[in-house]
């Protein structure tokens, strides 16, 4: 049955025809409609507007939002959650005064990650993704994008993107896969990183492209990971097999991984923590959007993406969570929203469009997602009883979704 909200409070992420994110002026506008209907027929949205406006007919399913508003649902455009185990015991290690790269010297970090995974099952690792999954979904998330990189061998790295296909096929929210084999050196490889690569390119790659098991290719382009160089070499050979690249750059170190990412027309640069003025330049003079992850910098305590300089800059980017088991143990997007205006202040508006239709154009699926348009697919966000969407991140400790609706469909 076709659905009408109809009394809603304020009607939130109204856009249509937008041909590129927002940024500058625009990521500081939020476009919404105070007392408003939303129609939805055959699980995308077919109307809205005021609500002296609406008539309504009986084949409607009437739901009434009073008090309460409606946003498209969060599009978290990077997470590594296929992970095997938890990490707490570096929690307590950072707690104690070591740095995420000392921690990853002594083979904590992405090689602890990678020796679990390589001793659980692909159903064991499917099921306790599928949990993380339903568990951000009931957060308001209805897209999402999910990395592998933490199986470093070819039959890790294969069944990390099985189990992200398999999520495809059950879920009806659109899922991203992205190939991270180029994430660390495995310690089987120790000192021998170019014999890694041509792992990478000559046996991976190959038989991911040969299972169809990815849509992007990252690498972390970072000190004491992979150069500029090695990430160029790496990029060439996933576009042979029509894999985009979405790259890790400038996390801890500004070495001209976003120059080279734009060379090869990158979908999305992420983190950021780290710019200069140069990297500032390549951005604004670019068709390029960043990625920028809060609730990193928050748990690992480095420094938070300087996001209202892009602003000023007219620079777009999206929020995600980056949850993974090591630096960012966290996939709620509220939260990320929240810290993005307490820590990098910037405005609700600003961080409501980067965690909607930003992270929608990171993924490449802003066509069908991301914001109340007419002919999208209705993922939607229907709130708790509040006063405005301003509450949201000051109200920061509290879940404030009531409800979210995948095509259509609730799924809570």
């Amino acid at each position: 049955m076709n659905k009408i909200f109809i009394n809603i409070k304020e009607l939130c992420g109204i856009l249509e025809n937008q041909e590129k994110p927002l940024g500058g002026d625009e990521a500081n506008s939020l476009k919404t409609i105070k007392n408003a209907y939303l129609e939805i027929v055959d699980g995308k949205i077919a109307s809205y507007g005021k609500m002296d406006d609406l008539e309504v007919s009986a084949a409607q399913e009437i739901i009434d939002a009073k008090d309460k508003l409606i946003l498209p649902c969060w599009m978290d455009s990077h997470t590594h959650l296929v992970f095997a185990g938890t990490r707490e015991g570096e929690f307590i290690d950072r707690i104690n005064g070591l740095t995420y790269e000392e921690i990853a010297a002594k083979g904590g970090g992405i090689l602890n990650s990678a020796e679990r995974l390589k001793k659980t099952s692909e159903d064991d690792l499917f099921y306790n993704a599928e949990k993380r999954l339903l568990e951000v979904m009931n957060l308001g998330t209805g897209g999402i994008e999910i990395k592998s990189g933490y199986g470093l061998t070819l039959e890790g790295e294969l069944k990390m993107l099985r189990v992200i296909k398999r999520l495809k096929e059950k879920y009806e929210l659109p899922i991203k896969s992205t190939f991270l084999g180029a994430h660390a050196v495995p310690k089987d490889f120790k000192n021998q990183k170019e014999k890694y690569i041509d792992l990478i390119t000559n046996e991976m790659l190959p038989n991911i492209h040969k299972e169809k098991l990815a849509d992007y290719i990252d690498v972390f382009c970072e000190t004491n990971y992979f150069s500029v160089d090695e990430m160029d070499k790496i990029l060439l050979a996933g576009k042979k097999y029509g894999l985009k690249p979405k790259v890790h750059v400038n996390q801890f170190t500004s070495i001209g991984g976003i120059q080279k990412a734009i060379e090869h027309d990158a979908v999305s640069v992420d983190h950021l923590e780290v710019l200069s003025e140069n990297d500032i330049n390549s951005l604004r003079s670019n068709n390029i959007i960043s990625t920028l992850l809060p609730s990193c910098s928050f748990f690992i305590n480095i420094p938070y993406s300087p996001a209202k300089k892009l602003i000023h800059q007219h620079i777009p980017f999206a929020l995600a969570t980056d949850y993974n088991p090591g630096s960012s143990p966290n996939g709620n997007m509220n939260l990320v929203i929240a810290l993005a205006c307490i820590k990098m202040n910037i405005s609700p508006e600003a961080a409501i469009n980067a965690a909607t239709i930003n992270g929608a154009f990171a993924m490449e699926i802003q066509d069908e997602y991301g914001s109340i348009s007419i002919g999208k697919w209705a993922n939607i966000n229907l709130t708790n009883n509040i006063n405005s969407y301003g509450f949201l991140p000051y109200s920061f400790g509290t879940n404030h979704i009531y409800k979210t609706m995948i095509k259509g469909k609730w799924i809570n």
